[in-house]
């Protein structure tokens, strides 16, 4: 079912999702959270995209989890299992996802919707973007899957430090952090367009393969070492290898199809 507050938007090989509900901060439901697992789920059947991008409508990027249905759907340890679930679920979905994943934060950027952005590839902020993990104010405790992402994306010292302080922190301090690859002074959206149109104009089997590779090397797995290795294989072997070197020799720009 839709929820009505995810927007999807495509140009050419880029699909922008709109986190829209800007009269709540974006703060995700529990309905949102299910469709935004989805999207990305069904992204990877999408033969022509090649980056996604997420971001918030109005001046906030996400808020985190909508605390107003909590007494609701995470009201004790069993409801909140299952809701994690769900939260879990999303992440996994991002995190996972074989195409380069972007967020672009403007604005409030806490709880859930930090999570949404660590599980991002890429994280590009202008200077209204402010940072915090507040679980410690509401009593409760983040997956150990979605901390798993901040640590990747912040380091185990300060992913301790946000989550023990509850503190705020600006998108300087965040780009001094290294949770930020980027700080844009102004429109954050044009920038961001353009970076995921360059993005997709280079070989997709080539970023998969990466993907796969740095993601193999975050969690150490054989499994996931194994599908990076046959990955990279399969660009040997691939129409768009032929192509780079044909366009290497003919000094013109290559015309990647995936295949």
């Amino acid at each position: 079912m839709k929820s009505g507050f995810l927007n999807v938007a495509r140009d050419s090989a880029v699909v922008t999702i709109t986190i829209n509900r800007p009269d709540r901060k974006n703060a995700m439901n529990q309905a949102m959270w299910r469709e935004m697992a989805d999207l990305y789920t069904h992204l990877v059947r999408e033969e022509d995209a090649r980056v996604v991008v997420l971001t918030g409508s109005g001046k906030d990027f996400c808020a985190g989890a909508d605390i107003s249905e909590f007494d609701t759907v995470r009201k004790d340890a069993a409801s909140a299992r299952a809701y994690e679930a769900e939260n879990s679920r999303t992440f996994a979905a991002i995190r996972n996802c074989p195409l380069p994943t972007i967020a672009a934060i403007r604005g409030i950027c806490f709880g859930g919707g930090f999570g949404l952005a660590a599980s991002c590839d890429i994280r590009i902020a202008d200077g209204s973007a402010l940072f915090s993990v507040p679980a410690a104010r509401l009593g409760l405790a983040y997956p150990a899957d979605a901390m798993a992402d901040i640590v990747n994306a912040v380091g185990p010292q300060l992913a301790k430090y946000l989550v023990y302080s509850a503190a705020r922190f600006d998108a300087q301090k965040a780009l001094s952090a290294g949770f930020l690859m980027e700080l844009v002074p102004e429109d954050l959206d044009a920038h961001v367009q353009h970076l995921a149109a360059e993005i997709a104009a280079n070989a997709p089997l080539t970023i998969r393969a990466t993907k796969a590779s740095i993601r193999a090397c975050l969690t150490g797995k054989e499994d996931e070492l194994a599908q990076a290795v046959a990955l990279g294989d399969a660009t040997f072997e691939s129409e768009d290898y032929a192509e780079g070197r044909a366009a290497f020799r003919e000094k013109r720009r290559p015309v990647f199809r995936g295949r």
